[in-house]
């Protein structure tokens, strides 16, 4: 295949950003051909690509060998099934879909139809200083994994924003607040790089900052397989907000925070120290070492070129959107275990989560924002 023909399904802010670097040539072996909008002017009058009102009537049209859905959260999964029953290529922007039983739902039907290439939209991994992460942990530089901190509050978001939208910020719109939608990249790359938690402990706050109906304060515990625990924290409502991530081994510990990665390197175990030191107060010497790396520059066009790349030459994907399942699981439990009042164990079961939140659904239609009976065990 020569171009990838790509339609762009949802001109929001960031549907029209796709579209524009599709446009713009940024991306090799692809071209823009056609979008889905209700808008009436989506995109210049001079830009050569037919548009559609209606997505049955692009996935028919013959002019695309694959998609890049752009829609709010709740339509990603029925658009993607659809796209893949057409026999198109798919990539996702997140979430993959608004909650893990859709999410099962929407693999299954890729799965159906394997000639075809489901990516995510995760940009995130593409950036060197969490490729260099993954490879220090992978290589076990850092020796048994114990610890895993990140304050996530640097998504500092106003009423304006929330209000920008009628679908943003409610349990109908998205399915949650700050976890699905802001700190979802970074619970994929939590898992991306430590592996999945067993279980977690959520504490969830309702529009605490905003006149929102989802959380948009969050801290959460979490529990490793192996016994590494963790606090992930995220929030919409703090400034100027913090984004620290910090991981310790059993050989050291590193941290990236403010544009800098560092890791101090332990000379000996720390756990075989502690068993085998004669001195009760001493320590592993350790030297500190920064770790450079260069910022990339387009992430969303690095992860559009991989899949384009995928479809003509079968390369891996860099984010394969099965994977998807793993950061809307991990929002769910949080959210849920929360609401729950207690700890819940992975893998989440998405079923009952999925009858809670059309309950949410249900009552949000009927109570005041801030004013839900989250009670319901």
């Amino acid at each position: 295949m020569d171009q990838v023909r790509l339609g762009v399904v949802g001109l929001g802010n960031i549907g029209r950003f796709h579209a524009s670097c599709l446009l713009e040539g940024k991306v090799r072996g692809a071209e823009l051909t056609c979008v889905c909008s209700r808008r009436d002017q989506p995109l210049p009058a001079t830009a050569p690509v037919q548009v559609f009102p209606e997505l049955p009537s692009l996935l028919q049209s013959g002019l695309v060998d694959a998609v890049v859905i752009a829609t709010p959260h709740p339509q990603h999964a029925a658009e993607g099934i659809a796209a893949f029953e057409a026999g198109l290529h798919v990539l996702m922007e997140k979430p993959i879909a608004a909650h893990k039983a859709e999410a099962e739902r929407l693999i299954a039907a890729q799965a159906r139809h394997p000639q075809t290439v489901f990516a995510a939209m995760y940009q995130f991994r593409t950036e060197p200083r969490y490729r260099k992460i993954r490879e220090l942990i992978q290589r076990e530089a850092l020796g048994r994994l114990v610890r895993v901190n990140w304050i996530n509050t640097d998504w500092f978001r106003t009423d304006a924003y929330y209000a920008s939208s009628a679908w943003r910020a409610t349990w109908q719109g998205e399915g949650g607040g700050v976890l699905i939608n802001q700190c979802l990249h970074n619970l994929d790359l939590l898992q991306w790089l430590c592996g999945m938690p067993a279980r977690v402990q959520g504490f969830a706050r309702l529009g605490h900052y905003h006149p929102i109906e989802v959380e948009d304060d969050v801290t959460a515990w979490l529990e490793w397989p192996e016994g590494a625990t963790g606090i992930f924290i995220g929030s919409t409502g703090e400034s100027p907000g913090t984004n620290r991530l910090e991981i310790t081994g059993s050989r050291g510990r590193l941290v990236l925070e403010g544009g800098r990665l560092t890791v101090d390197r332990n000379e000996a175990d720390m756990l075989e120290f502690c068993r085998t030191a004669q001195d009760g107060f001493g320590k592993p010497k350790s030297n500190r070492e920064e770790i450079p790396f260069e910022p990339v520059q387009e992430p969303h066009v690095a992860v559009m070129q991989n899949f384009v790349d995928a479809i003509r030459e079968g390369i891996p994907l860099l984010a394969p959107g099965a994977e998807g399942l793993r950061s809307v699981e991990l929002a769910n439990a949080i959210l849920f275990s929360s609401l729950l009042h207690r700890p819940v164990d992975l893998p989440l079961d998405g079923a009952a989560w999925e009858a809670r939140l059309h309950d949410l659904i249900a009552q949000s239609a009927l109570a005041p924002a801030g004013q839900l009976d989250t009670s319901r065990k």
